[in-house]
């Protein structure tokens, strides 16, 4: 009996020590990271130089033809910090920057195989280490997108994509698996800023009949032993798994779910919602459907709203630039989060919720009040919302601080704020001090 109570609370000591424990660092890590609210994504690899997307190689493409792209990738232009300027100047507080995506190409130096982009390629020089260095050096987060799925390696487990790209399949999960963790191994070691990983392809196993073990916990467990403040993340479009640091949502905000691909529980783990900025995430030559910057604007400031961060994407050129209409929606970004930026930075939602006249978030005593320049508004002239503190210390205009009249309906709890007959073409900011 003895012998069987030991036995019992040995396992049970066990569940418990395998439960993930947050570091300390990687707790200060998601708040640095929640304070960021707005990230720029880049999809970039050498399916650019096919100007079709990144997902070019499942149109029907053998792998064999595909791969030929890799000795005509040479991005004369690249300028990594040149990048991370323009980045910066948008008001950006990270970039998440594509290591390796579905069509198994990575853009780093690795010994894993000879399919990267020092060893493949005529560029040879180490983009992600030029990107990774000029973030160090103008101080802006990294993060790395990694695909978990691959249609190029034969010991890959066939999924619902990819179907026709290989000729042979020689399924092997623990290869994989291991061919994975030695990458990723890699990153971590060789590029030492890295503060997040963002893996995606989990989906590609999700109408198997028997489910696929992924083996996820044990993948997370390894990083973080690795590097305990890195933060994890996984586009699998489901409820976070054991060892995730943070939450992401695809194209649609929490809580929301035109795209079809967000319909998970929103859970109290930092969030974030990544979108693009035209219609694809690579480079696309015929998609110029770019979002305004109007539009750009008030969905930053719709996702603090919503305690989440924006991860706005952009797919490089194959020559290495960025199209010159992203720089346009980065630059435009920029003045309104030189003039506004305090009231995304390190905000949370209220108890406002979306408005009609726009969204609100609030910081210590600080509460912002977003009024987009929607058709509905434009003769908006005053704005009401409930108030329950004695009074408002101060009101004014964010981005000049010139004050605005106001008045305090102690009866109703209600505060009416005067708006002016001109203010921003995106987002008009109000403080309210309490």
């Amino acid at each position: 009996m003895r012998h069987l109570l030991i036995v019992i609370l040995s396992f049970f000591s066990f569940s418990l020590s395998a439960q993930y424990v947050p570091s300390d660092d990687n707790l200060a890590a998601r708040q640095e990271f929640e304070d960021c609210r707005f990230g720029i994504f880049i999809h970039w690899g050498i399916y650019s130089t096919f100007a079709q997307g990144e997902w070019y190689l499942n149109s029907g493409l053998t792998h064999e033809e595909y791969s030929k792209a890799a000795s005509a990738f040479y991005p004369i232009r690249y300028d990594a910090t040149a990048w991370v300027q323009a980045i910066k100047d948008s008001g950006a507080r990270y970039i998440t920057f594509t290591s390796r995506h579905h069509d198994g190409f990575s853009m780093f130096r690795t010994r894993a195989n000879a399919y990267n982009i020092c060893d493949a390629t005529p560029f040879s020089r180490d983009i992600l280490g030029e990107l990774a260095e000029a973030c160090r050096q103008q101080n802006l987060r990294l993060h790395l997108y990694y695909s978990i799925l691959d249609w190029m390696r034969p010991d890959y487990p066939l999924g619902r994509t990819g179907r026709k790209t290989r000729s042979q399949l020689q399924s092997n999960y623990d290869t994989y698996f291991n061919f994975m963790k030695t990458q990723v191994m890699e990153l971590l070691t060789s590029y030492p800023n890295v503060a997040g990983l963002w893996f995606d392809g989990y989906w590609d196993h999700d109408s198997d009949s028997i489910p696929f073990d992924w083996r996820m916990p044990e993948f997370y467990r390894y990083i973080h032993e690795l590097s305990p403040a890195c933060l994890i993340g996984n586009n699998h479009h489901i409820t976070p798994i054991e060892g995730e640091d943070f939450q992401m949502f695809e194209r649609d905000l929490p809580g929301e779910n035109t795209a079809g691909l967000s319909g998970q529980e929103i859970s109290r783990l930092p969030l974030e919602m990544c979108q693009t900025m035209n219609g694809m995430w690579g480079y696309k030559v015929a998609d110029q459907n770019y979002k305004s910057t109007e539009e750009l604007i008030c969905l930053i400031a719709r996702a603090a709203a919503k305690n989440s961060n924006l991860l706005l994407n952009i797919g490089p050129q194959p020559n290495g630039e960025l199209p010159a209409t992203a720089l346009d929606r980065l630059h435009g970004i920029g003045r309104w989060m030189k003039a506004n930026g305090e009231s995304i930075y390190g905000t949370h939602a209220t108890e406002l919720g979306e408005q009609p006249w726009g969204v609100s978030t609030q910081k210590d005593d600080r509460l912002f009040l977003h009024v987009f320049s929607q058709e509905d508004n434009a003769e908006l002239s005053v704005i009401t919302i409930p108030w329950s503190a004695k009074k408002a210390k101060a009101v004014r205009a964010l981005a000049t601080s010139a004050p605005l009249p106001f008045t305090f309906n102690k009866k109703a709890k209600t505060l009416s704020i005067q708006l002016p007959a001109e203010r921003d073409a995106a987002d008009f900011v109000i403080e309210i001090k309490k």
